[in-house]
């Protein structure tokens, strides 16, 4: 196999300045990318991509797509809409062929309901711009996925991780721990970017719940904690006063209507949105 340049190098030859408007933070250090997949990979007991179809979304210029490559996947799917960035990844398919593929597209609008031949994976470092509207939609299609190992700026993945009580408590962790186990994998200094921002930065790892809610109960769960986190300085027999059977729902999940949104768990939640 042919010797890839660095990524400097790469960057450097093409050019490649990363886009504000697109979210980018380039990631160039390939200790870092490579660590990243190891750990994920370690966290789930696994040596390697072998028995998975990997999906990447946003690979600019491919410090986690060599990284994935090495953990050699079955096969490797990049979404890309920067045109820049796919140039780098024909690079990377001369040397790796059939192995990787390239999808010039828009990450929201993909459909990620397709099979393939093998269990998918999905990786990425997400723009920051659309990592939350990203993350929704691929937890909504988490019956297709085997993980997800996602980077986040750090105060999001404190939003995903939190538990009730907390501050950070909202939606997006009632959400993302409905549907899966979130784990923090490890943090990442804004140095190791470029640029760097002004903030840190988080890998997770998803892992889907052994029984994963009906699609039907998700959308009232999301329409619930809408109301819920919309006011949440309120008491939730205020907040959720026009939900059916509130009392009575209550009561079956173990919540008091003095209660406040961020008092309930994901469970309680999952319960109301049963019983309303």
């Amino acid at each position: 196999m042919m010797q890839l340049p660095s990524l400097r190098e790469t960057v450097d030859s093409h050019g490649l300045m990363a886009k504000k408007a697109l979210g980018q933070n380039f990631l160039l250090d390939q200790n870092m990318t490579d660590r990243i997949i190891r750990s994920s990979l370690a966290a789930r007991g696994l040596e390697d991509f072998s028995a998975e179809d990997v999906f990447e979304i946003g690979p600019g210029p491919g410090g986690l797509t060599r990284a994935v490559l090495k953990a050699n996947p079955h096969k490797l799917t990049v979404i890309e809409m920067d045109e820049r960035c796919i140039e780098i990844m024909q690079e990377l398919q001369d040397v790796y062929g059939h192995k990787l593929e390239i999808i010039k597209g828009d990450a929201l609008k993909f459909d990620f309901t397709k099979k393939t031949e093998k269990p998918q994976s999905l990786v990425s470092n997400l723009p920051y711009n659309i990592s939350v509207p990203l993350l929704i939609s691929f937890l909504h299609n988490m019956a297709n996925f085997q993980s997800l190992t996602l980077m986040f700026q750090k105060e999001v993945a404190e939003r995903i991780l939190a538990e009730p009580d907390n501050k950070n408590y909202g939606r997006i962790s009632v959400l993302a721990q409905l549907i899966c186990r979130p784990k923090l994998l490890f943090h990442l200094n804004p140095n190791c970017f470029v640029p760097a921002p002004k903030i840190w930065s988080s890998v997770l790892l998803f892992l889907p719940q052994e029984q994963l809610p009906a699609v039907d109960l998700l959308e009232k769960v999301e329409k619930i904690t809408e109301a819920a986190f919309g006011q949440r300085r309120k008491m939730i027999r205020q907040s959720l006063k026009n939900l059916p059977h509130l009392e009575e729902a209550c009561h079956a999940a173990g919540v008091a209507l003095t209660d406040r949104a961020e008092n309930i768990s994901p469970r309680q939640y999952l319960i109301l949105a049963q019983n309303s």
